[in-house]
């Protein structure tokens, strides 16, 4: 199992980057114990697992959250868990009597990790938001696309995925590691717009140091210049190019063909617009398959640009294992890779309520109470 084996974690259903974060804390090997809404219960075959993938490896159990008794389940199994993720707006959970206060009153040890867009505080943090409008706030968006043109939101793998639901579950863990000397639990606020910020660190550090420019696509990384780009091949298809270092630039040239000519110094961004429509011209005379010939294996900093039915088929992520198929769904594993704790998913995703009665035998209620938790609807 993995590193994380033996932690047990509450996790109030929500979507989007607090399910990523409690995927991430069940992948490396915690016990998570999703508490769906009752109204979110649906018809299912229980021979066939859910295909949201977000959801996988954890048991789901099936409250009534505004019942007086579930909010009463879930206070006891606050008792016995180590981290509660939430990603509702501000004050919700305490509506609902499972705010820090009431839940750390029962657990003074439980990590009580948030989500949200705007944070806890601050003037818009009562407001509805998306992915876009926090990379919008935070520089990310105004910084993602090519020049002249509109900025190009990243699907939302900036605002929810890597600076929230990564942002939570490295926040969470931290605070676990803090409790072994503390023995304290406390409050974990991860919003996206500080972890989209946070992301930004080095574009702030370069914008400082007079590197970057607030001209999109102008710039060494966002496809201003002609050795870090995406160019399209014979074949209709793209390959991706990152030459930044002299020495790869050089086998850049070379795999070109233009090694014998007098070009300008490779950091002449005035001659960058002009040489990218060079290297377009030449690329496009390949497919992208011949262009893997030439480049791929080698210090060009090349890859083929895949779409999700290529990539988990090219050979060095087979190697790796880097996606694995669940359940007949094709999907990436876990990550980081450790030498000793392997991590492995040990549920299929579920079905909202899936597991109600096995889940609270196994986190302490009797049948008994089972059975009247039924007959009062306060689980499903």
């Amino acid at each position: 199992m993995g590193p994380l084996k033996g932690v047990r974690v509450i996790e109030i259903a929500g979507i989007g980057p607090s399910p990523f974060a409690a995927m991430m804390l069940s992948d490396m090997g915690a016990e998570v114990l999703r508490i769906d809404r009752i109204e979110n219960i649906y018809d299912y075959d229980p021979e066939q697992p859910s295909k949201d993938v977000l959801t996988r490896g954890r048991k789901s159990l099936a409250l009534d959250l505004k019942h007086p008794q579930g909010m009463e389940v879930v206070l006891r199994l606050v008792e016995k868990a180590d981290i509660l993720l939430e990603g509702f707006r501000p004050g919700v959970m305490e509506r609902l009597g499972l705010g820090p206060e009431e839940c750390m009153g029962r657990n003074h040890r439980l990590i009580y990790g948030r989500m949200t867009g705007w944070g806890q505080e601050g003037p818009l943090a009562n407001t509805a938001g998306h992915d876009i409008n926090f990379i919008a706030l935070t520089g990310v968006l105004n910084s993602i696309g090519r020049k002249d043109q509109a900025p190009v939101p990243p699907m939302n793998l900036v605002g929810d995925f890597g600076g929230g639901g990564m942002l939570l579950a490295f926040g969470v863990v931290c605070a676990l590691v803090e409790r072994a000397s503390s023995d304290q639990g406390q409050i974990v606020d991860a919003a996206m717009v500080d972890g989209a910020a946070l992301l930004m660190t080095m574009m702030y550090g370069l914008q400082a140091m007079g590197s970057w420019s607030e001209e999109r696509g102008t710039n060494l990384l966002d496809t201003g210049a002609h050795f870090y780009e995406t160019y399209e091949c014979r074949d209709g298809k793209y390959i991706s190019l990152g030459s930044i270092e002299p020495q790869f630039y050089r086998q850049f040239i070379k795999s070109l063909g233009l090694e014998t000519e007098d070009l300008p110094p490779q950091m002449d961004r005035a001659s960058w617009p002009a040489l990218k429509k060079r290297v377009a011209k030449i690329i496009i005379s390949k497919t992208r398959d011949e262009w893997r010939e030439i480049m791929e294996g080698t210090d060009v900093c090349f890859a083929p640009v895949l779409n999700m039915i290529e990539a988990p088929e090219h050979p060095h992520l087979k190697s790796r294992n880097t996606f694995l198929e669940i359940a007949g769904v094709t999907q990436p594993g876990p990550a980081p890779r450790f030498s000793r704790t392997i991590p492995e998913i040990i549920h299929f995703p579920p079905h909202p309520g899936q597991h109600t009665d096995e889940a609270l035998q196994r986190w302490g209620f009797a049948k008994d109470e089972i059975t009247k938790l039924r007959q009062s609807n306060a689980v499903a």
